[in-house]
């Protein structure tokens, strides 16, 4: 596959609509399973916890988060933050998991050097799923259109052009990358060159290359005990 510079729009714009390199379904469909599986999933695990919902933590009407506490909540337990993705349109012993966008918000969680805000959070663990962390070819795309970002902005806001920054957090932070067999080249280019790039800047990092899933079904699969990525996860917090 050549850069990513040198495609025409109507390439540039298939690798980066991952519902077109799903092999379970056609793109509107896996779509809507998502919605269906992800919203079965909310409905369950607000069944099973106690919860809050809808809190806000901005003043936008999208700004809202839910909290999942569990059954017991007597002692002290990790927190475990889950970004969705949908291309940005919709503290202690914190681990971070974030999905597409999700995932690049989350490497940006991981890029700020929190002390300028007079804080060090407890990063203990990150996991990066299918991600987007060179926001630079999305301006040529589909996109692009709704977020109308510059070239400056794509720049200041992509996590692969930041991770030379002197981050505290990095000391004691285990990220995981994972990405999807059926993601297309163009994601699966982008967690390889961002993994390694956290490498080569002093991180504790491991690319997880995850066979006979796409872009969704990679996510929706962690209700599972058995998935690979689900116990990935939890060994993670089991090792802090």
């Amino acid at each position: 596959m050549g850069r990513w510079q040198d495609m025409d729009l109507e390439e540039l714009e298939e690798q980066y609509s991952p519902s077109r390199w799903s092999r379970r379904m056609d793109s509107e469909s896996v779509i809507q399973a998502h919605i269906d599986v992800t919203t079965a999933g909310t409905q369950k695990a607000r069944a099973a916890a106690h919860t809050l919902l809808h809190v806000p933590y901005g003043d936008g009407e999208g700004e809202k988060l839910d909290i999942y506490f569990p059954a017991d909540s007597s002692e002290t337990f990790p927190v475990f933050v889950y970004i969705h993705g949908g291309y940005w349109q919709c503290l202690r012993g914190i681990y971070l998991c974030g999905h597409s966008a999700g995932a690049h918000l989350a490497a940006m969680v991981l890029s700020t050097d929190w002390t300028e805000f007079g804080v060090v959070p407890d990063i203990r663990g990150a996991v990066l799923v299918s991600g987007v962390y060179d926001l630079e070819p999305l301006l040529h795309t589909y996109v692009n259109d709704a977020l109308n970002m510059s070239l400056e902005v794509a720049q200041r806001n992509s996590p692969i052009l930041c991770v030379t920054q002197a981050v505290p957090v990095a000391a004691s932070c285990e990220v995981l990358v994972a990405v999807a067999q059926h993601d297309s080249p163009e994601f699966r280019r982008q967690s390889q060159e961002y993994s390694q790039a956290l490498r080569s800047a002093g991180w504790s990092v491991s690319l997880l290359d995850l066979a006979s899933v796409d872009h969704f079904d990679i996510i929706e699969k962690l209700s599972e005990e058995t998935y690979v990525l689900t116990q990935v996860i939890l060994n993670m917090i089991a090792r802090a």
